[in-house]
């Protein structure tokens, strides 16, 4: 922690996520006008920033900035949600592959490789056509098209400390194969999960705020920043305002994850710390 602190870059991804974090679990009670965020007020449409309303309003005239804010929380629940989901997919599939070559360890990589051959985005909005659009369906069609990147991660850590001499000790002592994936090589794998997570965040972020712009995400009138993108198009350049400040807020959040990621990732992979001195 405290060589991750020592890194500006890192600190400034971390104070994004935590100041993200926070506004998020504070929604209701930070936005201005949190009852009135849904409803729509014709006679205030599309007024520029002011003292009243700091971000504006939208072609329905509700408050941005109370809609920045509450879109906070649902793009923290949506990444949280996505990135545990695939975790609970794609780890275990990565430590059975990597245990042991077999053949199914070959048939959960061929089958984690066609995953990864096709775009997450193209599948993703593949999935999404079959469900109901809203904030599940963007959950669920992420979540089934991420977990490839966690098998591929924790097999290559799963292989690489499999011929470790812990383990050739622990397997002597007549430990389990189970006890061996779990309690000893899923720990030190942590970390380049913990990155992997991280930086995996800000990419559900961003991919889901793609689907909410074409249609396949979030659902009027769920203050979701990629949706309100997309209603802003046929307003620009006049109301600018309306696409900004929901671009700023989809910006920064993936900026600070990315940052804070790269940061974790330089703390836990010491050969890459050497190679910057």
């Amino acid at each position: 922690m405290t060589r991750l602190l020592r890194d500006p870059v890192a600190c400034l991804g971390l104070l994004l996520v935590v100041f993200a974090a926070v506004v998020a679990a504070f929604a209701p009670w930070l936005a201005p006008y949190p009852d009135d965020a849904f409803d729509s007020h014709l006679l205030q449409r599309l007024q520029p920033p002011s003292a009243e309303f700091p971000f504006g309003t939208d072609y329905l005239g509700r408050d941005l900035l109370s809609r920045v804010i509450l879109g906070t929380r649902n793009a923290i629940v949506v990444a949280v949600s996505v990135v545990l989901a695939s975790m609970l997919i794609g780890v275990p599939m990565g430590l059975v592959a990597g245990w042991r070559d077999n053949w199914l360890s070959d048939v959960l990589m061929r089958v984690t490789d066609v995953f990864l051959a096709v775009p997450q985005l193209i599948l993703a909005l593949a999935l999404g056509q079959l469900m109901a659009p809203g904030l599940t369906t963007a959950m669920v069609a992420l979540s089934l098209t991420y977990w490839p990147f966690f098998a591929r991660t924790v097999y290559a850590e799963t292989r690489r400390l499999r011929g470790a001499l812990f383990v050739d000790a622990l397997a002597g002592l007549g430990a389990s194969p189970a006890r061996i994936l779990l309690l000893h090589i899923l720990p030190n794998a942590a970390p380049a999960i913990m990155v992997r997570a991280t930086i995996g965040m800000g990419f559900t972020i961003l991919t889901a705020a793609i689907l909410g712009f074409l249609g396949v995400g979030a659902a009027p009138p769920s203050p979701d920043w990629g949706l309100a993108v997309a209603e802003a198009r046929q307003h620009l350049p006049e109301s600018w305002w309306f696409a900004t400040f929901p671009g700023l807020a989809i910006l920064l959040l993936v900026l600070g994850f990315n940052l804070l990621g790269d940061g974790l990732r330089d703390v836990a992979d010491p050969r890459l710390r050497r190679s910057r001195k």
